[in-house]
């Protein structure tokens, strides 16, 4: 890629820092016991808006949103709200943090408004602010039509909804959500990531995936981790001008397909009535009859992560990002 690129640490453009809460992640690192580094010397910092945090599996993502929530103590560096030193002080952190864990439970016999009025009282909200609270978020999450049934007879994407709605209920500042379209359908996932884009009109929300498409309308900044190191960070606007001129489309024979994928990069290919139409990443024409293209940030995710190996370990034959990202890297 080239070296023109946003500085890992720099404010996102158009963030300013008396918009709202600011985050900063300096230096930040995580080695487990037996020497595996998970989080690697880490620098961000964090404004108003969607933060897509994006990266492959392992890539360390889990463990710099749970550092973020002060769940996960930091082996290295600092981390500040708005100057406070959440290492030091986690307090300042949870008193305005909304979490979403990938791994969400509930307590299945109990109907959303139950489960939620039981989460108000472990934080402590009274009970007069918590029932107002909950009926508001209720209808927020769109799920008044099913307050009296069990949690344990929800669909994947209600719950997810009453895993947000628990997020929200102290009005957070900052709200961190893990994967939290794994295993919903289109239509779920769209009014999802929806939801996420009103709520971050006046606060962070960190919203960390390995699908590009769940950040690609809503993110008003992008961060790329693989490896547990920061890759990129800025908006999507100025990381695509990284792709400019490196993305390529063309038209090859069905019998030709293989071949083309075996010696080039490409990002994705689909069967048309003349044939394979690929679509190649290359600095330079990687075939003859090659027409350069609009890059788009599945594009860009591909330049930046480095490729997954082909072959049993690396999934020669998965499908996503890890069936795509093969072939030689340049």
């Amino acid at each position: 890629m080239s070296d023109t690129r946003t500085p890992a640490g720099a404010a996102p453009p158009g963030g300013a820092a008396d918009a709202g809460p600011v985050l900063d992640l300096l230096g930040v690192g995580k080695v487990y016991r037996g020497g595996h580094t998970a989080v690697e010397d880490l620098t961000l910092r964090l404004t108003s808006g969607v933060v897509g945090l994006l990266g492959p599996n392992g890539a360390g993502k889990s463990t710099l949103m749970r550092i973020m929530a002060t769940v996960t103590r930091p082996t290295s560096g600092r981390l500040l709200l708005d100057g406070a030193d959440l290492v030091a002080r986690p307090g300042a952190m949870r008193a305005s943090l909304g979490y979403l864990p990938q791994d969400f439970g509930v307590y299945p016999h109990l109907t959303s408004r139950e489960f939620l009025g039981y989460l108000a009282a472990a934080r402590g909200l009274p009970a007069r602010v918590a029932r107002a609270r909950i009926d508001d978020l209720l209808q927020l999450v769109n799920l008044t039509g099913a307050v009296r049934r069990p949690l344990g007879g929800y669909s994947g994407g209600m719950l997810r909804r009453v895993g947000i709605a628990q997020a929200l209920l102290t009005d957070p500042r900052v709200l961190i959500a893990d994967e939290p379209t794994a295993g919903l359908d289109p239509e779920e996932r769209a009014r999802f990531r929806n939801l996420l884009a009103d709520l971050a009109r006046d606060r962070i929300v960190v919203l960390s995936t390995h699908i590009v498409s769940d950040v690609e309308s809503v993110a008003s900044s992008l961060a790329v981790v693989a490896g547990g190191r920061l890759l990129r960070h800025g908006s999507p606007g100025d990381l695509l001008g990284e792709a400019e001129g490196r993305v390529w489309e063309a038209v090859v024979p069905a019998d030709a397909a293989a071949s083309v994928r075996a010696r080039h990069r490409v990002s994705r290919m689909v069967r048309t009535g003349t044939g394979v139409r690929v679509r190649l990443l290359s600095p330079h024409r990687p075939l003859a009859d090659a027409v350069g293209v609009r890059p788009d940030l599945e594009d860009l995710y591909l330049l930046v992560v480095p490729p997954v190996p082909s072959g049993p370990a690396g999934g020669g034959s998965g499908s996503g990002f890890a069936g795509a990202l093969r072939g030689p890297s340049w």
